[in-house]
């Protein structure tokens, strides 16, 4: 219905502009054509107002005229001297006109009806002589008339015509499109890796296509990032369910009962792991959102046994569960590695805060510290747990982390500060 109702609009508006454009033609070709018309008209009654001029002559005195009986002086022209009529057969319609220009002494032009009549003063000595004579405008009329028809008959043809090409292209470029779509639409169910691939775009169809592989590709990395999170739910969540059940195995064939400090401590770990994998698909960064990083950094650490380097209350623009959800994972992982100690400093670095959550465990090596917030990469001979969630986490609060090969294991968290409330 869409679709339909475009086409239908591009039509009417060509034919609406086809239509103003015929219009104007139409006008200015026939005023353009009465004009010439009526050139002509003038100098044809001209024309013969010098042939009848040149006959007219005087001798002993009077106005005679060189060759009496000339077809044209019976109709359309009549020579007056001195007042009355010498020559030529006045229309009874046309007397009392034709009288008042031979009467006025001067070359003049009149329209009567369907005739232009053309008095022109002829110069005898001793006499007033006047010729005048008549134009059919018939003619012309006609002519003018027949042009303005076929004016507006080949001018409805164009309109007609210019709406069914704009309705054929529209219809072709449309069916262009939706092929496209249609196309694009299969390819991201089912072979998000095609693509069209039409290369520099050198028409609205090659950005069409542009566009729609840049809609493939993001279809692509969200399909990926699907199957990443789901790894990554995954390997969280198989760790603490493997301790349970190791457990629950050791316990059987001891043939004693679990112990509840063990169970606790999974599920906790379990119910963590899954918190935070719910806060990192849902993370955003909303404009106006802050929080106590020294607040969020007491959060996470919730009992743990990690040094806090002293530094002064700081606000972050990210909200409080993702830092949350930032700091713990690290946190955990470096109580994981740490041989005797793990502690977390914050410094200002411009208009960021950089947090260092730093244990001194065997830390990074040089070659992996790109791979680290891989799912399923270790560090070192752990288990490299968390680090895949903090990077989501990261990625979708607008959030750098990385980590640093400086024989520690020290993770840098940049964060963005927030600005001062005005």
């Amino acid at each position: 219905m869409a679709v339909t109702g475009f086409r239908k609009r591009v039509v009417a508006l060509t034919v609406l502009i086809a239509t103003a454009v015929v219009a104007i033609l139409v006008v200015v070709s026939h005023v353009l054509l009465s004009r010439v018309t009526d050139a002509d008209a003038h100098d044809l009654a001209h024309a013969r107002a010098e042939a009848v001029a040149a006959n007219v002559t005087a001798k002993g005195g009077r106005v005679v005229l060189m060759e009496n009986g000339s077809e044209a002086l019976d109709e359309v022209a009549w020579v007056y001297a001195d007042g009355r009529l010498l020559d030529g057969n006045v229309p009874p319609s046309l007397v009392d006109r034709v009288e008042v220009l031979a009467a006025s002494g001067r070359s003049q032009t009149a329209s009567v009806g369907d005739y232009l009549l053309y008095a022109r003063e002829v110069p005898v000595d001793g006499h007033h002589v006047v010729v005048i004579v008549r134009v059919d405008l018939t003619p012309y009329e006609t002519s003018e008339q027949r042009s303005l028809t076929l004016s507006l008959i080949l001018g409805g043809l164009t309109i007609l015509l210019a709406g069914g090409v704009a309705h054929l292209v529209v219809h072709r470029a449309l069916r262009v499109v939706h092929e496209m779509a249609a196309l694009a639409d299969d390819w991201g169910h089912h072979e998000p890796g095609r693509r069209f691939n039409l290369g520099v775009p050198r028409d609205e169809f090659g950005e069409l296509g542009q566009t729609l592989d840049r809609l493939l590709e993001r279809v692509d990395n969200a399909l990926a990032d699907e199957r990443r999170l789901t790894d990554e739910i995954a390997h969280e969540l198989r760790t603490p369910l493997t301790v349970l059940r190791g457990e629950a195995q050791l316990a059987q064939l001891a043939g004693e009962p679990v112990a509840p400090e063990a169970v606790l401590s999974e599920v906790e770990r379990l119910d963590t792991a899954i918190t935070t994998l719910l806060r990192a698909a849902r993370a955003r960064t909303d404009e106006g959102t802050r929080c106590d990083l020294r607040s969020a950094a007491r959060q996470a650490i919730a009992g743990r046994a990690v040094e806090v380097a002293y530094f002064s209350k700081i606000e972050v623009a990210v909200a409080p569960d993702v830092a949350v959800s930032l700091l713990s994972p690290l946190l955990e992982n470096g109580l994981r590695h740490a041989r005797s100690r793990v502690w977390i400093t914050a410094r200002n670095q411009g208009e960021a805060i950089v947090v260092d959550v730093l244990d001194d465990g065997p830390g990074f090596d040089p070659a992996d510290v790109d791979r680290v917030f891989e799912a399923g990469v270790t560090r070192g001979d752990g288990y490299g747990l968390g680090l895949p969630v903090v990077r989501r986490i990261a990625a979708s609060a607008g959030v750098e982390v990385r980590a640093i090969a400086d024989g520690l294991g020290h993770v840098e968290v940049t964060l963005p500060a927030a600005r001062a409330v005005t």
